[in-house]
């Protein structure tokens, strides 16, 4: 797999973010940014879930665009 911005394997990396903020990172093997970016969504998303009376919980969609971009942007 090739590093660096762009690669496929950075590709594969966000799009596994996207749906599952961490499973990127973990790809890449980078454990405790996997664990971070997914505590982080589950964090958001219960503040927002509790915040919106469980009509919105939109928190874990904003962390997985940025856990996406993270494991985009990565750089061995």
């Amino acid at each position: 797999m090739s590093s660096g911005q762009g690669s496929t394997g950075n590709v594969i990396a966000a799009i596994c973010s996207f749906f599952v903020p961490g499973l990127g990172q973990l790809f890449q093997g980078r454990l405790l940014s996997a664990i971070g970016w997914f505590l982080a969504a589950c964090v958001a998303f219960g503040i927002t879930w509790l915040l919106t009376l469980s009509l919105l919980p939109f928190g874990w969609f904003v962390v997985s665009v940025f856990s996406c971009i993270s494991a985009a942007v990565y750089r061995r």
